[in-house]
Order: structure tokens, then C-alpha cells, then sequence
């Protein structure tokens, strides 16, 4: 059974930083596609930022937090990281992890039926 646990969430003032976790079990998720996606009421889910399997793990980032943000992981603890600077008000939503559990390279952002599992969240929210 694959599980992936968001946290890392809170609420933060414009031009602060977080850093959100995503742990993985069940499997060995660092030799997959792994991502970080976005949703606030109303609209669908964005994709913020993906990282391919395996020890290479070319990365790829939303035009929206490109120079901000950072996903990155840790292949021994199976942990995926996303690196927030520079927060804006706009960034404020519902954070997923989410990995797609048979293939190593990832799919295009818009493609999330790709995804397969996904976790449960972690709000953050910037205040200006």
C-alpha cells in the first residue's frame, strides 16, 4: 500500500519561506515520478513542480514559481521536498505530493490522471 504524508504547511507572511516534506511508503518512490501540485475552492489543480525517478531526477517547474521554488529529494530517507522563497499571496492553497508508481519519467503538468497516488495535503497560506 502506497502512502504519502504531506507536511510543512502554515501560514506565512509575503516574501517568507517554507519547506514542505512529503514522506513515502509502501514502495520505493524516489525511483518514480514524484510531484507537487496545487489547489484553491474553485479552481483545478495546478502542478507546481515534478522530479523524475532514479538517481538523474531532471526537475521541472511551473512558469508561476520558477526562481521561488525548489523540489528536490532525499533518496535514502524517500522523502520529496519542495523549497518555497519568496512567497507571494497568490501561492496561498492546498499543497499534494502526489508520484506516479510505474513510470520514472513524468508526465506533462496538466496530465494528473497520470498520477496514481496522491497524499492528503498541506494548506499554506501568505498573507500580504
Amino acid at each position: 500500500q502506497v502512502r504519502l504524508a504531506e507536511s510543512g504547511g502554515g501560514s506565512v507572511q509575503a516574501g517568507g519561506s517554507l519547506r514542505l516534506s512529503c514522506s513515502a511508503s509502501g514502495y520505493t518512490a524516489h525511483n518514480y515520478c514524484m510531484a507537487w501540485f496545487r489547489q484553491t475552492p474553485g479552481k483545478e489543480r495546478e502542478g507546481v513542480a515534478t522530479i523524475d525517478g532514479g538517481g538523474n531526477g531532471l526537475t521541472r517547474h511551473a512558469d508561476s514559481v520558477k526562481g521561488r521554488f525548489t523540489i528536490s529529494k532525499d533518496i535514502i530517507k524517500d522523502i520529496l521536498y519542495l523549497r518555497m522563497d519568496s512567497l507571494k499571496p497568490e501561492d496561498t492553497a492546498m499543497y499534494y505530493c502526489a508520484v506516479v508508481s510505474w513510470e520514472r519519467v513524468c508526465p506533462p503538468f496538466h496530465e494528473t490522471h497520470e498520477y496514481d497516488f496522491w497524499g492528503q495535503g498541506t494548506q499554506v497560506t501568505v498573507s500580504s
